[in-house]
């Protein structure tokens, strides 16, 4: 099973309440837990981890906190994923290439290969501002776009 960590879900969901802010106002670490109802401690170790990442900015002092580091229109699911658990990969051998001492003869390598960039590019085709949309339950089904030269 293919699972993000319950870390990276709520990332995500932190990014999506920062995101809806029009404004881009500035979000303090006691405030999103408090909206998302999760622990501080937990709220501020992901928020330290985004700004880390390159996803958040943080701002000091009275009116200090956290805001997006670019238009949220700009940053994928994938880059969230990236920025809280590394790269993305469906197998060992697709995250971290050359550490597999079968790899040189594996003979599903190319497959994986190809699993984990149609994942990829799907998760790099929905942006943190589609994210923090709300769902409508009459929208039509997401279609993911097959690239150009991918047998499809």
């Amino acid at each position: 099973m293919i699972r993000l960590t319950r870390l990276t879900d709520y990332g995500i969901m932190l990014l999506t309440i920062i995101a809806r802010e029009r404004n881009g106002a500035t979000r303090s670490a006691r405030e999103l837990a408090a909206r998302s109802r999760l622990p501080q401690p937990t709220v501020s170790k992901l928020l330290k981890a985004l700004a880390h990442g390159g996803l958040l900015e943080t701002r000091r002092g009275v009116r200090g906190g956290f805001t997006l580091a670019k238009p949220a229109e700009q940053v994928t699911v994938a880059d969230i994923i990236a920025a809280l658990e590394g790269p993305i990969g469906i197998t060992e051998c697709t995250a971290h290439p050359g550490q597999c001492g079968v790899e040189p003869m594996c003979p599903v390598r190319t497959n994986w290969r190809k699993i984990n960039r149609a994942v990829l590019e799907a998760l790099r085709g929905i942006s943190l501002a589609e994210m923090a949309r709300p769902i409508s339950f009459d929208a039509k089904p997401v279609e993911l776009r097959r690239s150009a030269g991918n047998g499809g």
